[in-house]
């Protein structure tokens, strides 16, 4: 139990000393762009084939990309549902705004310092799922629920989709780990080198982004939407880890995932469908919190 809170607490500081160096001008705005890059370009995509290069691939773990869908689906669905009365432009944000999973950024350093490069490999395989909602399934249904004139083609978000570096990461080592093909030697100690970087640089990027303004009178709307998300979350861990057909590590890894804070490209195509960006960035930034506090309690939990 102190271990879990000792890291923990390095992570939140590690967020915390990235917003206070931003506060105080050591880092400009842009700079999260640079190392938002770093992040998904290198560190991350290293950090996957580490822990691949670690495991045996086991068949039953690609179940863990049609649960990443299916836990998008349904908080997409429970969004339009939640709003059918209102306009497609309300439909629309609640669709993009309590969806998705920060699995890269957020939930992946908790995973590497806490799981095994088993739950690691669970974790990346659930993100590969939701990473195809992510990055344009989930605004190809909100823009509809909009009443959008133009519709994104499925080889528009079938190129955005395979344009991801982590993506294709987790599908060539998830092959390789099915064909039993290991890597070279070097290439799994340059990855462990750089992947080790991940956690560190991937929370000092949350801290450096991390913004809330918030107009009272959309409080409400804010505070409404982040209750649901979360009770949808905790309804999804608990049912993981007590129901779900699997070993006891996976129950674990999944329970944690499930609470992890919305996708954080959801400010960025509620822009693309002009809505609210400064709402849609405070729902994001306070997901991160309620996602600290609450998965720091599954780990004391359930480890």
């Amino acid at each position: 139990m102190t271990a879990v809170l000792m890291r923990a607490t390095a992570f939140v500081a590690i967020i915390l000393m990235g917003y206070l160096l931003k506060r105080a001008g050591f880092f400009q705005a842009k700079d999260f762009y640079l190392i938002s890059r770093v992040v998904i370009k290198i560190t991350l995509p290293a950090a996957i084939v580490s822990n691949f290069s670690k495991i045996t691939m086991d068949r039953s773990l690609l179940g863990m990309c049609v649960i990443g869908l299916l836990c998008n689906f349904v908080t997409i669905g429970i969004g339009y549902l939640s709003n059918i009365s209102r306009s497609g432009d309300s439909k629309a944000f609640a669709m993009l705004n309590m969806s998705g999973y920060n699995v890269g950024n957020f939930t992946m350093p908790f995973v590497q310092s806490f799981l095994s490069p088993v739950g690691f490999a669970a974790t990346s395989l659930f993100d590969a799922g939701n990473s195809i909602m992510c990055t344009g399934l989930t605004y190809s249904l909100a823009s509809m629920a909009a009443g959008a004139e133009e519709q994104p083609s499925f080889g528009k978000v079938m190129k955005k989709l395979f344009s991801s570096v982590p993506f294709d990461c987790y599908m060539i080592m998830t092959v390789l780990g099915l064909l039993k093909i290991k890597l070279p030697g070097i290439m799994v100690s340059f990855a462990d080198t750089a992947g080790a970087a991940n956690a560190f640089l991937a929370l000092l990027m949350l801290g450096i982004g991390f913004e809330i303004r918030m107009d009272r009178e959309k409080i409400k709307r804010i505070i409404e939407i982040l209750v649901l998300r979360y009770a949808i979350a905790l309804t999804m861990a608990v049912g993981f880890y007590f129901f779900a057909p699997f070993n006891l590590e996976i129950r674990q890894t999944l329970a944690i995932v499930a609470l992890g804070p919305v996708a954080g490209i959801s400010p960025a195509f509620t822009a693309e469908l002009k809505g609210d960006i400064e709402m849609a960035s405070a729902v994001n930034s306070l997901s991160i919190l309620i996602s600290i506090v609450a998965i720091t309690a599954a780990l004391l939990i359930l480890l």
